[in-house]
């Protein structure tokens, strides 16, 4: 049994999972980055114009002033964009991304959380898009994610309808409680990152899973459970009639994974024009 999961079956509870590095061994902003880099969603412009964007995001080490700024100027480099167009680099990826990144460790909690009679619910401040059809993948009754706007000729307008981050987060799995009936105090929850601690100080059974060094300090003097996942596993090797969702996906936050990988690609090509012989 993970991370101490009891067998309730009343009153009803639930079990909320952040996605990048709790459920997927990765940032799902990165992911895709490949994709959108040779889809041509990133011109050379953009590219020197995001380099330090990208490189806190490789390192790992945006705060929240840092984040908020990123995604004021990713929604705006966004704008334009066709989403057909994201939609189908996005589908055509998904299967090879994603399913071999997936926790063993994670989808085994999961399973464990649904023997228990709880629900399960993704909270990610990943787009709708690439969001459910990994929480359906996982099996997950629900999931909470970033939305951005379509404007009527089919482009993104740069608006975002919804931000899934931070208290956002405590506040959408709050009104789940109260259209669902879930018990908050008797609820689970589970994240990498300090920024997500208003979404575990909600429930009565927070978990830091991998944290960051704000979240283990916190973990720490809270004496939250600390849990370490590090096998991911194709879910169709685990799952008996397994099988990935054919549907065009998207996700918001493949905006920022482009520009991290043309980052790396403007960085190493200075590199090349700047190394003596």
């Amino acid at each position: 049994m993970l991370g101490g999961v009891e067998n309730h079956s009343s009153p009803r509870s639930a079990a909320f999972f952040d996605l990048d590095k709790t459920v997927i061994a990765k940032s799902s902003t990165l992911t895709f980055s490949k994709s959108f880099y040779q889809g041509g969603l990133i011109n050379r412009r953009a590219v020197l114009r995001t380099a330090y964007t990208q490189f806190v995001f490789l390192a790992g080490g945006a705060d929240h002033d840092q984040m908020e700024r990123m995604r004021k100027y990713l929604s705006a480099l966004c704008r334009g964009w066709n989403v057909e167009q994201v939609q189908k680099l996005v589908a055509e990826t998904l299967h090879d991304l994603i399913d071999p990144i997936i926790y063993d460790e994670a989808a085994s909690l999961i399973e464990e959380h649904h023997a228990a009679g709880r629900d399960v619910v993704i909270v990610s401040t990943s787009g709708a898009e690439v969001v459910e059809p990994v929480g359906a993948l996982l099996g997950a009754d629900r999931v909470v994610a970033t939305r951005m706007v379509v404007g009527d000729d089919g482009c993104f307008t740069g608006e975002v309808e919804y931000y899934a981050y931070g208290p956002t987060k405590a506040e959408a799995i709050k009104e789940l409680a109260a259209s669902e009936g879930y018990d908050l105090s008797r609820s689970y929850a589970y994240s990498d990152s300090a920024t997500d601690l208003p979404m575990l100080e909600a429930v009565g059974r927070p978990h830091a899973v991998n944290p960051d060094r704000a979240l283990r300090r916190e973990a720490l003097a809270r004496e939250w459970p600390v849990l370490d996942f590090h096998r991911p596993v194709r879910l169709k090797q685990r799952i008996p009639g397994f099988s990935v969702p054919r549907r065009p996906t998207l996700v918001l936050a493949a905006v920022t994974g482009a520009a991290a990988t043309a980052g790396l690609v403007w960085y190493l090509s200075r590199r090349r024009t700047t190394t003596p012989a």
